[in-house]
């Protein structure tokens, strides 16, 4: 991140014992206020409010926010991407952060009570925030300057809240839904809430947060990983998806979506064309960039594609992330350790689109810095739009063991209101428009290097080109830690899983459609260029390697347990929810385990 977000989350982490922020819980909903300072107090200026509102954005990283756990373990395993195999199939699995991404945790995982306290904590401290700023007397008898700070503070706890409500909806289903801060709760064992009154809560909450915040560009708005009028439209398009979408039921115990899904949908729809239209935000003209360039070399992305960003820095598990240590390359042996990419994945993508190649890295880097394959017992690719390699401002030592490399987390990019758009007019519409086709043309020219005549034809019909569009979204979206999700609300979880893990089979054993796949593939050594003898494509039959090149398994590398222990727990119609954790349960009677667990 930039030197002025490096700041701003140092500043955060070291405001965390500030006094309304200390009210947020180790255990939900049982606590005690920890400060003598009243809110009036710790509200008193805009610059508390202001460091009283960063306290709400810690929340959101470290290890167990999107700095980890997130997107590594909650989000695997898809049809991208498989969280290292060191776990067992059966039903409660390691136990820990791997059974999240395996579909196999059960209600002693302690994971699930380490993460839901920290959701709810973040919740608390943007109760806090969003009870006192619009009661702070600056709020409407301030200065111009006064009022406009606070109206955009109150509109970041907004939407920082309604992402803590979001992802507890994904992770758990129907969950306890406070509005006010525990100290004013009457009651603290909550019940659970149905997830439609919280998502349709959190949809007015930004559709008020819009009328409060900046664009990003508007005078005085400084270019930085703040919460823009942008994100908190993007979130709430995102947020009206899932709301229109599919999620399992507690009743029915199916997967199912409201009959009011489409109005879901305009919101979606009507959100996007905002952000579109704005002229604020617009594609990269690089795939490639946006991450080489801006993420992973620490700099804010020049055109306004990364709408929101999660800053991550300070080189510890508060503030900081392992991004580009989780996934991407592995350096002189260190990092690349658990999130790999599924050979499927690799030969779902032509060979031109340049989204391959950013997303998927073959490679690794010695300790002198030359390029190498990689051999482990999950295949030679890893997901990589992060990798150790492409880290500068500063750089990364091809020697250094650091896990932390203050990479920040892209929460919602401009390439996906693009898709977002598509989705919303081709279902509101039965049928794509040429706005929908427009919007999805664009992201994919880009993914081909802006070139129009490499993209093939675009559907014109309503199922056609909802399936290119899903395709899409897993050519764009890669390894951000969508795709499970999207799959979950479109209902295709279980089709995808298993066709998916069919695949996977027919892989290995070289079956068609990958009979011309080799069984092999051979980089030279102490190349700096990773040079490839034999790719990805190349026929079984090919020569073997010259003198000099090393010779690594490709379909050899995977065995008969891999694909089955791929997404290998999941079971329709339980597993797309959590369980909740064994603390959150003993700690609040009002709370009763469901979905079969």
């Amino acid at each position: 991140m930039s030197t002025k977000n490096i700041r701003l989350l140092f500043l955060t982490v070291g405001l965390l014992s500030i006094a309304v922020l200390v009210n947020s819980c180790k255990k939900y909903l049982a606590l005690s206020p920890n400060s003598a300072f009243d809110e009036a107090y710790v509200f008193g200026s805009v610059n508390d409010a202001y460091k009283a509102v960063l306290g709400t954005y810690a929340s959101l990283t470290g290890d167990r926010g999107y700095g980890g756990r997130i997107q590594y373990y909650f989000s695997n395993d898809c049809d991208e991407s498989y969280c290292n195999a060191s776990n067992t199939n059966v039903i409660g699995g390691d136990n820990g952060a791997k059974a999240l991404c395996r579909y196999n945790a059960i209600a002693t995982n302690t994971e699930l009570d380490a993460e839901w306290n920290i959701y709810y904590a973040g919740i608390d401290r943007a109760n806090h925030c969003i009870k006192s700023i619009p009661a702070m007397g600056l709020y409407t008898n301030g200065s111009a300057s006064d009022k406009a700070s606070l109206q955009r503070l109150y509109g970041e706890a907004l939407t920082i809240r309604a992402q803590l409500f979001f992802d507890l909806i994904k992770f758990w289903g129907d969950v306890p839904a406070p509005y006010i801060p525990s100290t004013d709760q009457p009651n603290l064992n909550l019940p659970a809430t149905n997830r439609d009154a919280i998502y349709d809560h959190i949809l007015d909450d930004l559709r008020l947060a819009d009328s409060l915040l900046p664009w990003k560009g508007d005078p005085g708005i400084t270019a930085d990983e703040r919460i823009t009028k942008g994100a908190s439209k993007a979130l709430r398009a995102r947020i009206a998806l899932f709301r229109g979408g599919y999620s399992l039921r507690a009743a029915s115990k199916q997967m199912e979506r409201s009959a009011d899904y489409l109005k879901y949908y305009q919101i979606a729809r009507d959100e996007c064309n905002d952000v579109i239209n704005s002229g604020r935000h617009k594609l990269n003209p690089s795939f490639i960039a946006v991450f080489k360039n801006a993420f992973d070399a620490h700099v804010i992305e020049p055109n306004g594609e990364a709408i929101w960003s999660i800053g991550l820095s300070g080189g510890n598990g508060v503030s900081d992330g392992r991004i580009g240590f989780i996934d991407g390359t592995r350096v002189n042996g260190n990092g690349s350790g658990q999130d790999w990419a599924l050979p499927t994945y690799f030969y779902k993508f032509d060979s031109m689109d340049s989204r391959r190649d950013v997303t998927i890295a073959s490679y690794a880097i010695n300790g002198t810095g030359a390029y190498i394959g990689q051999q482990t017992a999950y295949g030679p690719f890893s997901m990589a739009k992060f990798r150790r390699d492409w880290v500068t401002n500063p750089s990364i030592p091809a020697t250094s063991a650091g896990t932390y490399n203050g990479i920040s987390w892209p929460m919602i990019r401009y390439s996906d209101v693009l898709l977002m758009f598509a989705e919303a007019e081709n279902e509101i519409n039965h049928g794509p428009t040429p706005a929908a086709t427009d919007a999805l043309k664009q992201v994919r020219v880009r993914g081909f290097n802006g070139n129009a005549a490499n993209i093939g034809t675009i559907p014109a019909d309503y199922s056609g080109f909802f399936t290119a569009l899903t395709n899409e979204r897993m050519f764009e979206l890669g390894g951000e830690g969508i795709r499970k999700w999207d799959l979950i609300r479109w209902n295709l979880i279980n089709t995808v899983i298993t066709s998916t893990r069919a695949d996977l089979a027919k892989f290995r054993l070289g079956q068609a459609p990958y009979d011309n796949v080799p069984t092999r593939m051979y980089y030279l050594n102490n190349s700096t260029t990773g040079l490839v003898y034999s790719s990805g494509y190349y026929q079984k039959s090919a020569a073997n390697p010259p003198s000099g090149y090393t010779t690594l398994n490709w379909t050899a590398a995977y065995s008969a347990a891999f694909v089955t222990d791929w997404a290998g727990s999941y079971v329709p119609n339980q597993r797309e929810i959590l369980p909740y954790g064994p603390s959150t349960l003993t700690s609040n009677p009002s709370l009763h385990q469901g979905y079969g667990y």
